[in-house]
């Protein structure tokens, strides 16, 4: 059998106000071409689908029509719910859907897991929305009282107080204690696909914090026995071990993934269970890039032509601010999407204090520099107002 792993598309998003809808698009095409080209048996999406609880119209369709389109291109489709989705939203439909796809945002359910059959017989795909604490422990499946106990444990061994909110990694470790139980008795090869950060797991500057409120990493042992876990959350591609991957979201969303290789994961099960995974790579919509220096530097060397066409994030090291930086940076980058102004420190000044740096200036020359500094050098009509301003308190002085 094989499987396509993918996670986190994030529908909606855009990377520093700029709209990603058409590179979304780009990527579900490249998607179904794989499922097509590889005859791929099953997809399983493994969390945050959309970027906000309330998607916008567009991103609702995509989905939609990327459902429809991995279904007729042969595939059964596994999708759960992550942090950043809705579960109710994403799944009020989910009943009403062809039986070949599968929504699944109710923790209930986590001991009904969808079956797809091969030639060496069932494989079981377990599907665990992200499960925060406070919202799901309640609707958990039933465990003994021993394990529920053992479920209080945290990582570091503290047993919380009765009555008090389970954590992050207690409210998945009582779920997969039943996924295990569950997967013992039905025997065959199994998949589990789960949104949660596992320890070892590398972040990018694109995820929502969960670590926030108790909410922390999982140990990697919890999936022990699993054939393969399907994971989701972290935005990196990574392997924490052969079993157990980040397929890492599509498209990079922060700059920190400009080197990332953004893939999905085609992952073979054979008759003994894990077969291969191979990483697809996705296409690049358009690569990111961090430049820095001074503007004219920046406008006009031939060895930044090649970023002409990337989205890119700017550092200006000009000791003065220029006027309307950004306007004229996208004339050369027009995709120039973030500008930070981080002047180079000047030798004449460096260990200086200030009554050093102001000796034998006058007052005037003080304010023209004070203005030059934060925005630019003063026009002939600004320097007269700076010039009457600075009389008017001299005067005023002069009189108390």
């Amino acid at each position: 059998m094989l499987v396509l792993h993918t996670s986190d598309w994030h529908l909606g998003r855009a990377l520093h106000r700029f709209d990603l809808f058409a590179a979304q698009a780009a990527f579900v095409d490249h998607l179904v071409e794989v499922i097509r080209a590889e005859q791929v048996d099953l997809v399983v999406i493994s969390g945050d689908v959309h970027d906000r609880a309330i998607p916008p119209v567009t991103a609702m369709r995509l989905f939609d029509e990327a459902l429809s389109r991995m279904r007729d291109a042969g595939a059964h489709v596994v999708v759960i719910s992550g942090n950043h989705d809705a579960p109710v939203r994403l799944g009020d439909k989910a009943g009403l859907l062809d039986p070949r796809v599968r929504i699944r945002t109710d923790v209930a359910k986590i001991t009904e897991p969808v079956t797809v059959e091969d030639a060496h017989g069932p494989v079981h795909v377990y599907a665990l929305p992200y499960l925060e604490p406070a919202a799901v422990v309640a609707a958990l499946p039933a465990v003994t009282d021993e394990a529920d106990q053992i479920d209080r444990t945290d990582e570091g061994g503290e047993v919380r107080a009765e009555g008090t909110s389970l954590t992050h990694p207690a409210v998945l470790r009582r779920a997969m204690r039943v996924v295990h139980a569950d997967r013992v008795r039905r025997g065959g090869r199994s998949v589990v696909c789960a949104h949660a950060w596992v320890t070892g797991g590398q972040a990018s500057e694109s995820e929502r914090d969960i670590s926030v409120g108790g909410l922390a990493a999982v140990p990697a042992g919890l999936f022990d026995g699993i054939t393969y876990t399907a994971l989701g959350h972290l935005h990196r591609p990574q392997a924490l071990r052969d079993c157990l991957r980040y397929s890492g979201s599509p498209l990079p969303y922060s700059f920190s993934e400009r080197t990332d290789v953004k893939s999905s994961l085609l992952v073979e099960l054979d008759a003994n269970g894990l077969g291969w995974v191979e990483e697809i790579p996705v296409p690049v919509y358009r690569n990111l890039a961090r430049l820095r220096g001074r503007l004219a530097e920046l406008m006009t060397a031939p060895v930044h032509e090649a970023h002409v066409g990337d989205f890119v994030s700017v550092v200006l090291t000009d000791t003065i601010r220029p006027m309307d930086a950004m306007t004229t940076l996208q004339r050369r980058f027009p995709f120039a999407l973030t500008l930070i102004h981080e002047p180079e420190a000047s030798e004449s000044t460096d260990g200086l204090t200030y009554r050093q740096r102001i000796r034998g200036r006058s007052d005037l020359a003080v304010a023209e520099a004070f203005v030059t500094h934060v925005r630019a050098e003063p026009s002939e009509g600004e320097r007269s107002l700076l010039q009457a301003a600075l009389d008017d308190a001299r005067r005023s002085e002069e009189a108390a």
